[in-house]
């Protein structure tokens, strides 16, 4: 049976005055999927995600996410995703528990369910006798993957990572892809930004983006064997090039 689409976009584009950010992307995202927006840095990844997450109005283009529309239900689609960034957005100076506590209510669950789901969540950290210690204390591999925890706190139908790795060793980075295999197990959608191509291979499907433009979209064996190369950075770097002999 065929999976329902939970991300739907047709050429999206988001302008600046006269610098397009994002170039008339189109794309769909299955439920359960681990979905990689991959390209370097300024490709315009993170602000394809601002607009699928209700946080910035396209330009032009259409999009659902979660069956909400990004010009008319971006409230509703803010409480159907969960987001997580590269500086994991933590408040540094509330516990492991405070912080738990806080964006459950966030999120709007129930006391009690509040006090079910922090205890869950402490267990599967291992950060039980822990809980007390103040984020800012924590190892960077801990506050990632308490982040991660947090962000899904709330069984969301998406969780949006935005470059959610970087600065990690990487060691802590195939720590943090179990966590997501696990969610992805549980049904929810994973969308991921990231520059280190290696983690690529780690995605059902990735979409590579070079100058705001979707060049490549396909699983990451699909892509090795198009473009006969044994790595998703040869991939990258096939394409990087030949969009920079186009702009020449």
């Amino acid at each position: 049976m065929e999976k329902e689409n939970v991300i739907v976009t047709h050429e999206l584009t988001k302008r600046f005055g006269d610098f397009t950010a994002v170039d008339n992307v189109s794309f769909a995202v299955q439920k359960g999927e681990i979905f990689g927006f991959i390209g370097a840095n300024g490709a315009g990844k993170t602000t394809a995600m601002r607009m699928l997450c209700g946080l910035s109005l396209p330009s032009s283009g259409t999009a659902t996410v979660a069956g909400f529309d990004v010009y008319k239900q971006n409230e509703q689609i803010k409480k159907h995703i969960g987001y997580m960034s590269q500086k994991f957005s933590l408040y540094e100076d509330l516990t492991i528990r405070e912080n738990i506590r806080f964006y459950a209510g966030i999120y709007g669950l129930r006391d009690e369910r509040i006090r079910e789901k922090t205890d869950l969540l402490l267990q599967q950290l291992h950060m039980k006798g822990a809980e007390r210690t103040l984020v800012r204390a924590l190892p960077l591999g801990w506050k990632q993957k308490l982040a991660f925890s947090i962000a899904i706190v709330h069984d969301p139908a998406i969780v949006f990572l935005d470059e959610p790795t970087g600065g990690v060793d990487p060691i802590t980075r195939r720590e943090f892809w179990s966590l997501i295999y696990e969610a992805a197990g549980r049904g929810i959608t994973i969308f991921v930004t990231t520059h280190y191509m290696d983690e690529a291979e780690y995605c059902n499907r990735v979409s590579i983006m070079v100058d705001g433009r979707i060049d490549a979209l396909d699983s990451p064996a699909n892509l090795m064997q198009q473009y006969a190369s044994a790595s998703m950075d040869g991939v990258f770097l096939q394409l990087a090039r030949k969009a920079k002999r186009s702009g020449d």
